[in-house]
């Protein structure tokens, strides 16, 4: 599942986001989702959450369900 709709992402996912600096490279970070930082229903790039770990970055692939 890719993290283009809201709806799918919650808080407690773990997912693979691509990192601000990592978008050129197409590098994929690792975590479990904190906040969910996109307001809107869909992003075309992916939603924009903050993880755990603090890092922020758009979701690409939802790992798994929590």
């Amino acid at each position: 599942m890719n993290g283009v709709k809201r709806s799918d992402i919650k808080p407690g996912l773990r997912v693979q986001i691509v990192l601000k600096q990592d978008q050129v490279s197409g590098k994929l970070t690792e975590g479990i989702v904190k906040d969910i930082l996109t307001n809107s229903s869909t992003h075309p790039h992916g939603i924009k959450v903050r993880l755990v770990s603090g890092q922020v970055g758009r979701v690409k692939q939802i790992i798994d369900q929590g």
